[in-house]
């Protein structure tokens, strides 16, 4: 016979107790689970979710590379900031002038990569006379895409109209060859566009036709005053911080120094004629855009053949 064993009711007590605390405890970790899993499901729902976002829109639209001539570069401004800048010694179209040699025909500077020729714009090159350009910045990049189309490097552009028919009209109807000259044939007065259409755009081109005042200051019509009270009237033809070349209406040229003027003043009017957009429809001003384009690619090969092999070997 087992003896039966008495516990005092303190010990009852404190096995409830235990046995209550410890039931408490299962509860609490279950509640908490519960609260925290569907929280922890959430963070990370919100996490595949952003995620997903971010990779999808890097795929739709991929940075842009710190590197010049890509998406972003302003022709426009590389234009003018090479006018500013680069024309005074340089030349208008790159050529070179008494100051500084051919930067847009010379072979070795068109075998440059892009970011040499930023480098060099930046930085300049001790010892030739090429000064830091530095304070142009991010448009630097500009600059050099522009370079490259008077280069003749810029993707080849696809022309918009008959080029036999637009030069019947430059010859006929709307009379450019009475100021104009074309591959050695037309007049004196205006530029001469045998590679007017080499490194411009087809809107380009006709906006420089039907608004002619928005085009280069170059060829417009300026009026000088010396000091002695003459003055004397023209085509601009050069100009730089120091000097200016005018063309006078009967063909004679004139060189200033800017120095010794009274004063210059440019004429808001082109002598272009302004009404092109209504005396030419639509399909005569792309066939006559083709023609310039034409003329300025047969003026680029025409100077390729005939271009001596000492051109390279100067900077």
């Amino acid at each position: 016979m087992i003896p039966r064993v008495s516990y005092p009711k303190s010990d009852h007590s404190w096995v409830a107790t235990l046995r209550a605390r410890r039931l408490f405890m299962t509860c609490a970790e279950n509640i908490r689970g519960v609260r925290i899993v569907p929280m922890v499901g959430l963070m990370l729902l919100c996490a595949l979710v952003l995620t997903r976002a971010i990779a999808s829109q890097e795929q739709k639209s991929p940075r842009p590379k710190n590197e010049v001539g890509r998406a972003g570069v302003s022709n426009a401004d590389g234009r003018q900031a090479f006018e500013s800048r680069c024309t005074g010694c340089h030349g208008l179209d790159g050529r070179g002038g008494e100051r500084a040699p051919d930067i847009a025909l010379s072979a070795k500077t068109q075998q440059r990569s892009d970011d040499e020729l930023f480098r060099i714009i930046t930085r300049g090159l001790p010892g030739t006379g090429m000064p830091s350009f530095a304070s142009l910045g991010s448009n630097t990049k500009n600059v050099v895409a522009y370079l490259r189309q008077l280069q003749g490097k810029s993707n080849a552009m696809r022309v918009p109209g008959n080029a036999q028919k637009g030069r019947e009209l430059f010859y006929g109807k709307a009379r450019c060859s009475e100021c104009h000259t074309v591959a050695g044939s037309g007049g004196f007065i205006a530029a001469e566009l045998s590679g007017f259409g080499r490194n411009r755009s087809p809107d380009e081109i006709r906006q420089a036709i039907i608004l002619p005042s928005s085009t280069n200051r170059l060829g417009s019509k300026m009026i000088v005053k010396m000091r002695d009270g003459q003055e004397y009237s023209g085509v601009v033809r050069n100009e730089d911080n120091f000097s200016l070349q005018l063309q006078s209406l009967n063909g004679e040229f004139q060189l200033f120094q800017k120095s010794e003027l009274n004063g210059f003043s440019r004429q808001p009017d082109s002598l272009m004629p302004a009404d092109y957009a209504t005396t030419l429809n639509g399909d005569e001003l792309n066939d006559l855009i083709s023609f310039l384009m034409f003329a300025a690619r047969g003026a680029k090969a025409e100077a390729a053949a005939s271009k001596k092999p000492t051109d390279d070997e100067e900077e």
